[in-house]
């Protein structure tokens, strides 16, 4: 029997996105690659446990969770978390950044400085521009101001930024637009925290990161990995966490998210044998993906 491998989640490096496994160890992804593995047969899904320590008790999950953990562990993951808003005395220095997804999509939100744009990756944002820097609490502040004077949502769902990614815009200018209108309303508003620096407007775009020119439009999506189940396709765009593959049936989007916690296993054919839910607006394409 082949060795099972655990998936720690997708991560984006200066290179392009990787498959990151426990132990270490990093698959590269790239466009025009074959992605194929599968499920070990009889096994459940783990949790990951919770800030680097491994679950207590070896807790099943279900496999439509994109969190992979229970629930003891989740909310341990989320008691020091600058996400969950249960930290205040982060010496560290934040960006506030406006992040577009497509049409009518832009959202707030902040990472520290020191993780550079890799947040921004990680959401799958199209283009983004810093909006300022400064203190922890100011740049809450400064999100919060936002959210209340523009109705900026600082979460926007992945089923809708998946909707809309081969149907963008073709010319940098037109997804910088939005952005840049949006940027010019915050930097107006008068109630800025004072330890906030603005940020001069720089849009930065990821389209060519992500592969998304050309895309194919999507027929539907992966639900949960199954034991003896397989995943394979081409991958054809890499956005966030969601990988876009090429199969028989059309591209297919992979949630890598939905990798974590089972052990895993090389793969030779390339067929879709796990749960997949197709996309109601896919025009033209059967009613059944499979």
């Amino acid at each position: 029997m082949a060795q099972a491998w655990k998936c720690s989640g997708l991560r984006w490096s200066a290179d392009g996105p990787v498959l990151v496994w426990d132990g270490g160890r990093h698959s590269a992804l790239t466009r025009g690659k074959r992605v194929a593995f599968g499920v070990a047969e009889g096994v459940v899904r783990i949790c990951v446990g919770a800030r680097g320590h491994t679950c207590p008790v070896g807790a099943a999950v279900p496999g439509r969770s994109t969190g992979a953990r229970c629930e003891e562990c989740a909310r341990l993951d989320r008691a020091h978390s600058v996400a969950a808003d249960t930290i205040a005395d982060d010496p560290r220095p934040y960006h506030v950044y406006l992040a577009w997804f497509g049409p009518g999509m832009v959202k707030v939100g902040i990472t520290a400085q020191a993780r550079g744009s890799a947040r921004l990756l990680e959401q799958g944002a199209v283009c983004f521009s810093w909006l300022g820097l400064g203190p922890l609490m100011a740049a809450r502040r400064t999100e919060e101001l936002l959210r209340a004077a523009l109705r900026v949502p600082d979460r926007i769902p992945y089923a809708e930024k998946r909707a809309v990614r081969a149907a963008l815009p073709e010319t940098v200018a037109d997804r910088a637009r939005e952005v840049a209108e949006l940027y010019e309303r915050a930097v107006a508003l008068p109630a800025w925290p004072e330890s906030l620096v603005r940020e001069p407007l720089r849009v930065v775009d990821h389209m060519g990161v992500f592969g998304l020119g050309g895309l194919p439009v999507a027929v539907g999506q992966v639900n949960e990995l199954v034991a003896g189940g397989v995943v394979g396709g081409e991958l054809v765009a890499a956005a966030g966490p969601d990988l876009h593959l090429a199969t028989g049936g059309g591209v297919v989007v992979l949630d890598t998210r939905l990798m974590q916690g089972w052990g895993l296993v090389p793969a030779a054919a390339g067929e879709l044998t796990v749960p997949t839910r197709q996309f109601k607006e896919a025009a033209g394409v059967q009613d059944g993906l499979f």
